[in-house]
């Protein structure tokens, strides 16, 4: 008899399709609550109409394997607004929050199925929230890290996360995830520090960070990444291929692919970068149909 061979969960081998959601174009007014669908070729959607509370400043992760959930924000003020994605990609009405309110925080995955908001503005927090893989998020759990704003985060080996960079003098810091959620005390420094970055999966259990702001260059927006390892080790920086820009996002697509996309650099941008499954990062798409802007999320899902 021929062995049975189960088939490949969505978490094992990856999601095929993404999401980039809310965000600012800046001004009175400027705060939409748009998503735009990436296919698993990279190409992105032209604007879906909003179904949750326009905001900026909040954070994304997948969960459950195949789907998505945005988080917290600022809506005017800093909110605890949350917005499951369902695996065909459908952005749910708002949700019942349950962490602290703030803004400028990071998300990811862990244990293949599960996610985790972190840290953020209410002022400046170390806090985190689990994410269940239904879709549940947890209550406060007491901070582990220096406090801190204005970070990104992926995931990496498979079943772990990272949070990396932040504002001010936490630019360098980061922290590792467990597959169980824990979050460790602050680690081994970036290269360069770094904050308004972002974070994505790329391959079978690597991640990488990219762009942002470096505060101590006389330009400091940034177009520099640093890989991340499958035992979270923060490679030294690669030259900048994209266009310098910060309060973008970046989620996987196509299994084992991730994509880089909006942002500013005093003008607002609907540009994406791809990345190959390697960690090689192309230079500028032509601008996408979605309407450009800033301080967006991102997740993969399916």
């Amino acid at each position: 008899m021929f062995p049975i061979i189960p088939a490949a969960s969505a978490a094992d081998s990856g999601n095929q399709e993404g999401i980039f959601g809310f965000g600012t174009t800046g001004g009175a007014g400027g705060v939409l609550g748009v998503t735009n669908l990436v296919s698993n070729a990279g190409v992105v959607a032209s604007d879906a109409a909003a179904v949750g509370t326009a905001r900026h400043s909040l954070a994304s992760t997948e969960f459950g394997g195949d789907k998505g959930i945005f988080g917290f924000g600022n809506d005017g003020s800093i909110c605890d607004i949350t917005n499951l994605v369902s695996n065909a990609g459908v952005v749910a009405s708002d949700g019942t929050g349950v962490g602290t309110a703030r803004n400028a925080l990071a998300a990811c995955g862990f244990g293949e199925d599960k996610g985790i908001f972190g840290f953020g503005e209410t002022p400046s927090t170390g806090i985190t929230n689990l994410v269940s893989n239904t879709g549940v998020v947890a209550s406060d759990t007491a901070a582990v890290g220096t406090a801190r704003h204005e970070l990104s985060a992926c995931d990496f080996g498979g079943d772990k996360g990272i949070f990396a960079g932040g504002a001010g003098a936490n630019g360098l810091i980061t922290n590792l995830v467990s597959n169980t959620g824990v979050v460790a005390s602050d680690g081994t420094s970036l290269p360069t520090a770094v904050r308004l970055q972002a974070g994505c999966k790329y391959g079978t259990d690597t991640g990488i960070f990219g762009f942002g702001r470096n505060d101590s260059n006389p330009t400091p927006e940034t177009g520099v990444t640093n890989l991340i390892s499958n035992t979270g080790v923060v490679a030294s920086d690669t030259a900048a291929v994209g266009s310098a820009r910060l309060y973008l996002a970046a989620c996987e697509y196509g299994g084992d692919k991730g994509i880089f996309g909006f942002g500013t650099n005093g003008s607002r941008y609907s540009i994406t970068n791809l990345v190959s499954n390697t960690g090689v990062v192309a230079s500028d798409q032509a601008a996408t149909t979605g309407t450009a802007r800033s301080a967006i999320a991102a997740c993969s899902f399916n």
